[in-house]
């Protein structure tokens, strides 16, 4: 129990070399299954998954939860899809030699546990044959280095052991084939297993011995019908004529009789019988421990056999994003990544939900494309959205991060550009679940899931936040959500998406420099109040949330949706009578709470090793950046 830990993806051994997707956001994105009934329909695994070997879909799970953050190591990945893409020869051949491989990775754990069977061993060496051949076609045709081979897709080839052919050619000829997979039996070749072929021979010897004394037997008594016949377990009785019976010496033992014969042990029969019959079980206790000394030997070699089974699931893997991307449809673009530079930025130009495309997996034709667009020119790197109910604000959340997955894993993206610096982790916040075995309410849920973003949130991640704070009262869930806004945008610096029906929240963040306000178009048939959903991300901030117009179109009957109507007028006069009361007349847009907070925090003493209350507890690079925000939002006061 010593050896077993808790395993957190922001800690693991991935966390430096691979995108962090923790198990609520590969739940939130539909990365495995879907929100509705947790099949895999509609899923973005189940779009991409075109692996063909057991194996190699196995290893593909892998890269989708971990996808790259070196942009040499993504760009190799891009490079060997593109020349599959453009080599239909290439790709059609190890397509059909990967067709015919079995699961080998599960039965070489079987071997190593000595469970397999004998025909399934056969196909084990099968399937390592039908490799050795492949690498020895990828000499002749792409050069003894593979040098014309390109990006992952070369290093991968390099990397199957040399030692494949010479381990494949003594495995060829270890034993009967023929026997192992007709039969189920292991037969070892001569010369493999001494102890066996002695076995083999003192068997076969007694078999002579047996057979030249029925040929003495037939010269003796002058009859050529006595033969040997096997009655039940016991084998090798004599069978003779009953015109013979009487010149068989008293000393034979009867074993049985017929109306035509009767059947007999001589006395020196009897003792090669036996001896042949002990030979025979003890050759078949020999078999069934040859099996598994067969099975340590080819076991020895595990090193080999399990790196070439991980590189043939790599290339797998390549052919796999191969196939994804050519089902994107047109427009498709192979993602550009910049070098890494201070700020992190993502730029996709008509981007689209790769399951919404013809060719994917819900194959519809009319999904309106958007172009989305975070810290470009370092600005503007957290996205206000705002919009109606049911304008596409949750898919548009969903799209983005799927790309950025699909692109860090080395595939083709549905988008007519993609250019962007790598992610380091994703991190969502979507929906309204509670969670009753563990008696946490909707709202301790929410704010949770909000704590463990900021606790893990780097400059290099990608945030998303949809409708924050609604799980508790409209002013606390407010205060919630502004505050974790300020902080995202001002001290964290992440990339993100914000979702709100928190009208008035953009105020605060009105002269905020990494703060872009953003809604989705709508139309809106004051007379009918119809509501005509464009699904375009459009500048500035949304109306409103247009609950009404939504209601009525959902069925809610008329005369209620009137009466609400009325009750949100209420309220809404209601509410600006007591801020009128109070004094309060827009001061946010005077000075921002989270500028106020700042300003006092950076104010507050501090020690001289900067473990003080105020903004000396921030990293060098982290108050800068605060401070050049804050400026920003002073200046545009």
């Amino acid at each position: 129990m010593g050896n077993i830990t808790h395993y957190d993806p922001y800690k693991s051994n991935f966390a430096n070399s691979t995108m962090r997707l923790d198990g609520v956001t590969l739940q939130n994105l539909e990365i495995f299954s879907n929100s509705f009934d947790s099949s895999d329909k509609g899923t973005l695994f189940k779009l991409l998954n075109r692996a063909i070997t057991a194996f190699g879909k196995r290893m593909f799970r892998s890269w989708v939860v971990h996808p790259l953050m070196s942009k040499s190591k993504i760009d190799s990945r891009l490079d060997s899809v593109e020349h599959l893409m453009n080599d239909g020869d290439l790709k059609y051949l190890l397509e059909s030699k990967l067709s015919k491989l079995p699961d080998l990775e599960r039965l070489l754990a079987r071997v190593h546990s000595g469970t397999l069977k004998v025909k399934d061993f056969d196909k084990v060496v099968e399937g390592f044959e039908t490799i050795s051949k492949l690498i020895s076609q990828l000499k002749e045709t792409y050069g003894e280095n593979y040098e014309q081979l390109s990006g992952a897709l070369k290093e991968i080839v390099n990397g199957v052991p040399s030692e494949l052919d010479e381990c494949v050619k003594k495995w060829s000829s270890a034993f009967d084939r023929g026997v192992a997979a007709s039969e189920g039996i292991l037969i070892p070749e001569r010369g493999v297993e001494i102890e066996f072929d002695e076995s083999n021979d003192n068997i076969k010897r007694l078999e002579k011995d047996l057979e030249s004394q029925i040929r003495t037997y037939r010269r003796e008594f002058k009859s050529q019908e006595i033969c040997y016949k096997d009655s039940g377990k016991e084998i090798y009785l004599i069978e003779v004529p009953m015109k013979v019976t009487s010149k068989i010496p008293k000393s034979w033992q009867q074993m049985a009789a017929t109306a035509k014969c009767k059947r007999y042990w001589s006395p020196e029969g009897k003792v090669l019988v036996r001896e042949l019959m002990e030979a025979r079980e003890l050759h078949k206790i020999l078999g069934e421990t040859i099996q598994q000394k067969m099975y340590a030997k080819f076991d020895s070699d595990s090193k080999v056999w399990s790196t070439v089974v991980r590189k043939l699931a790599e290339i797998d893997c390549i052919i796999s994003l191969t196939r994804s991307s050519e089902s994107l449809g047109y427009p498709m673009c192979r993602p550009e990544f910049v070098e890494e530079s201070e700020s992190s930025f993502i730029d996709f130009k008509e981007l689209r939900h790769p399951c919404f495309i013809p060719g994917g997996v819900s194959g519809t034709k009319d999904f309106i494309p958007n172009d989305v667009s975070l810290g470009v020119e370092d600005k503007n790197h957290v996205a206000l959205l705002t919009g109606a109910n049911a304008a596409g604000k949750s898919t548009l959340l969903r799209m983005t991060c799927v790309a950025v997955i699909m692109a860090q894993i080395g595939c083709f993206v549905p988008a007519i550009s993609a250019k962007l610096t790598t992610i380091d982790s994703i991190m969502t916040r979507l929906g309204a679940n509670d969670n009753i075995m563990q008696g946490k309410s909707t709202f301790f849920v929410e704010l949770s899931e909000t704590k463990r973003m900021l606790e893990n949130a780097t400059p290099r991640s990608l945030l998303v936040l949809d409708e924050l704070g609604r799980g508790g009262s409209s002013s606390d869930g407010f205060a919630i959500a502004e505050s974790v806004l300020h902080h995202i945008a001002t001290h964290v610096q992440s990339l993100g998406f914000f979702a709100t029906h928190y009208g008035t929240l953009g105020s605060s963040f009105v002269s905020h420099p990494r703060v872009r306000p953003l809604r989705m178009g709508i139309l809106i048939d004051e007379g009918s109040k119809n509501i005509t959903f464009l699904y375009r991300l459009e500048e500035g901030k949304s109306n409103g949330s247009f609950g009404m117009h939504v209601a009525l179109m959902c069925g809610v009957p008329e005369k209620i949706v009137k009466r609400a109507e009325i009750a949100a007028e209420n309220w809404e006069h209601t509410s600006k009578l007591k801020k009128k009361s109070k004094g309060h007349e827009e001061l946010t847009n005077i000075l921002p709470l989270g500028l106020q907070s700042d300003v006092s925090w950076l104010v507050k003493e501090n020690n001289d090793i900067g473990c003080g209350d105020g903004c000396a507890v921030y990293t060098e690079s982290m108050k800068l950046k605060s401070l050049k925000s804050i400026m920003s939002m002073i200046e545009g006061l």
